[in-house]
């Protein structure tokens, strides 16, 4: 929880220094080096979070073959050109209830451990099915449940594992790199985040024979919802709202009511939730939002936003944390009405979350 607020901190303001260089200044280039650094500590960070199934997600419908669609010219450019990437989507709609956000982890590191299983030219193929899964298999798989899933299959004609080897896979910290070249966190990341939307892992290989990986999750009936379009020529700006920020820890404290100042809204700030209340007590104007901390000393943010929420009936919420310890969430799921950003967060990252809630005030 202190290291994800430390690296909002660093990314925050790295991006406000940023924003006063240009590519000529001799510091520009020290300061894209502190926030690659800080990115990159922020995917180990989101990595141990979905482990440990810690994570907060924001499940949606999406469509599995569209959303793969759109991942496939990241996934050639991390692969190298060196690697032959073969997409074979099933017909048909493929719905599933799931973050999408997940759905990249998952295929960036089954495609960065097919990569480095390859090690030189090779093939990695990417294949959509639908299947369903009767009591006789499920019989002989511990964990498995019978039912219509979709499934995901990420092939590659790499080095292979012995068995003893693809036993281990799963588990946190195992790896069969050396050292400083992979943390061991890459396969238990899927796995969790796997389970964490009620779905199913096989890992298959031999040694020469390259590895197939096949991820079974639950078919949803649901209609599609389409992901909004987002404009990143600039910051969204505040439109006269109040702001009412509340965190114990000051400096992302200071940090957001930067960014938001920045941006044209009035803002309200307090480091305790007792004095957020007394702030809105005493507040002569209406205020719109709420953006709280989840967890703080002696008084949680959806307790806070709940007394708030009766001194300003129509005021919205936005919560923030590192992790949620289930206070907002059900095992780590968010509900639909509940809004929330996870740090470490970028100053882009809250502005928009913040104009998408106010844009949703009456609707």
């Amino acid at each position: 929880h202190d290291f994800n607020n430390m690296l909002s901190v660093i990314l925050g303001y790295t991006e406000i220094e940023i924003e006063k260089t240009t590519p000529n200044d001799p510091i520009y280039e020290d300061l894209q080096e502190n926030l690659s650094a800080a990115r990159r500590s922020t995917d180990i960070t989101r990595q141990l979070l979905a482990f440990a199934r810690k994570q907060t997600i924001k499940p949606q419908v999406i469509d599995l073959n569209e959303t793969i669609e759109g991942m496939l010219k990241m996934l050639r450019r991390l692969i190298g050109e060196d690697i032959d990437l073969t997409w074979l989507p099933g017909g048909g709609h493929f719905p599933i209830f799931m973050d999408p956000s997940q759905l990249d982890q998952i295929l960036a590191n089954l495609c960065v451990n097919a990569r480095d299983a390859i090690g030189g030219v090779g093939k990695l193929t990417i294949e959509t099915d639908k299947v369903y899964l009767d009591e006789n298999y499920c019989a002989e798989r511990p964990g498995f449940t019978p039912g219509n899933f979709v499934m995901l299959t990420v092939s590659d004609n790499g080095c292979g594992m012995e068995k003893d080897m693809l036993n281990k896979i799963f588990e946190p910290f195992f790896t069969t790199k050396g050292l400083a070249e992979g943390t061991g966190l890459g396969l238990s990341t899927v796995y969790g985040i796997v389970k964490q939307n009620y779905g199913f892992i096989n890992a298959y290989s031999e040694p020469g024979e390259g590895s197939t990986f096949k991820i079974y999750l639950p078919r949803h009936v649901d209609e599609i919802r389409q992901s909004e379009e987002r404009d990143d020529t600039q910051l969204p700006q505040s439109r006269g709202e109040t702001v009412l920020i509340v965190e114990d820890e000051v400096s992302i404290l200071k940090l957001a009511k930067r960014i938001l100042l920045s941006s044209g809204y009035k803002v309200l700030d307090a480091d305790k939730p007792g004095q957020a209340i007394n702030l809105a007590e005493k507040h002569e104007d209406t205020i719109d939002l709420l953006i709280t901390d989840v967890i703080m000393p002696g008084m949680n943010g959806r307790e806070l936003a709940e007394k708030l929420n009766r001194i300003f009936p129509d005021i919205k919420i936005l919560y923030m944390s590192g992790y949620t310890a289930n206070v907002i969430a059900h095992r780590g799921v968010l509900d639909e009405d509940v809004e929330f950003i996870q740090k470490p967060f970028s100053n882009r990252d809250l502005s928009s979350k913040v104009r998408k809630v106010l844009d949703e005030m009456d609707v």
